[in-house]
């Protein structure tokens, strides 16, 4: 358990986060959709070239989660994608879940699969180069939402693929992902949360996880998207840090929040408003895929000659969160894009 250890605290090593890269076909294709570009399997691997080549993004990111496809991909030179980022001191790290497939007899709520063949998938993208491994499971808010047998039976789910993972020498990354979409206020999405980390650290904790070998990957504590009237910084950086002082053990080395749908520097500025708060029991990182690449992806076009600002523009995204890392963050360093 020693090397998971020392593997989860090189990912939320100081002013470092992970880069998610492990956008499903359907996903990436959306966002090509979005440039104008099509979603073959050499456009995808050309841009996540493009991403992981990036001179310096290693000053500021930790770690990579790559797809099925990604993991197997290799650079223009030949060089496998997981040994490009060793070659860059990155740790290569694998999304293994299948997907949320609606849970039997509920009202439109979710459960992850991908349990079935786990423990040999995991062995593979071992051998492959991963040295972790995601999970994501989701919850919606609303009146009777999340329900007590969708936040129990993914808890399970979680516990159940992070002991896999444990086993299998790989750090899971458990990701509950609270989705902030929707008119809730930012307290009912503080005890939806709350509700969501109480069962997934019992479970974890029943089926003899090592929260040392492991980080949790959640959601930050948001007024709904569609929200009339939306919290700013400061109080969803209160109400999110009460709720993980609340439920998510000091044992556990770091707490890498995903974007969900928020604007890159919102992102930004809500990871910087907690990390200002601190110093806290674990790191409080990054594991961003939209916010750390949307504005890589509008440089880029699919065109080679704009592969350099699309460069500068991922390198400057990284820059800002490792900032935050420290709750040095603030909106004026933006500009500095503008002068690259």
């Amino acid at each position: 358990m020693h090397e998971l250890a020392e593997t989860a605290k090189a990912l939320v090593a100081e002013g470092k986060g992970i880069l998610a890269a492990d956008e499903s076909d359907g996903t990436i294709k959306k966002r090509f959709d979005s440039i104008g570009v099509e979603s073959t399997e050499d456009n995808r691997r050309a841009y996540r070239e493009l991403l992981f080549a990036t001179e310096g993004a290693e000053d500021y990111i930790s770690g990579v989660i790559l797809y099925d496809e990604t993991i197997r991909q290799s650079a223009a030179d030949g060089t496998p994608f997981p040994k490009l980022l060793e070659s860059k001191g990155v740790i290569p790290g694998i999304k293994v879940d299948k997907g949320a497939k609606p849970l039997a007899l509920t009202d439109d709520e979710t459960i992850t699969e991908g349990l079935d063949g786990l423990r040999e998938r995991l062995a593979e993208y071992r051998e492959l180069g991963a040295r972790f491994a995601k999970w994501r499971a989701t919850y919606s808010i609303a009146a009777d939402k999340p329900s007590e047998y969708c936040v129990w039976t993914n808890a399970h789910a979680l516990a159940r693929y992070a002991a896999l993972c444990e086993e299998a020498g790989l750090v899971p990354i458990v990701e509950p992902e609270v989705l902030q979409d929707g008119t809730h206020t930012l307290e009912q999405s503080a005890k939806a949360t709350g509700r969501v980390l109480q069962a997934v650290y019992t479970e974890l904790h029943d089926q003899r996880v090592d929260f040392t070998g492991t980080l949790l990957k959640p959601n930050m504590v948001l007024s709904g998207y569609e929200a009339s009237d939306r919290a700013g910084a400061d109080a969803v950086a209160e109400a999110t840090l009460e709720r993980f002082y609340k439920h998510v053990p000091a044992a556990v080395p770091g707490i890498v929040f995903l974007s969900g749908g928020q604007t890159d520097e919102d992102a930004t500025a809500h990871l910087n408003a907690m990390n200002a708060r601190g110093p806290h029991p674990w790191q409080l990182s990054f594991s961003y895929g939209r916010a750390l690449q949307a504005p890589a992806l509008k440089a880029w076009e699919g065109k080679p000659e704009n592969v350099e600002a699309a460069q500068r523009a991922y390198y400057h995204r990284a820059k800002m969160n490792g900032a935050a890392r420290t709750g040095m963050y603030a909106p004026e360093m933006e500009r500095e894009a503008a002068a690259v």
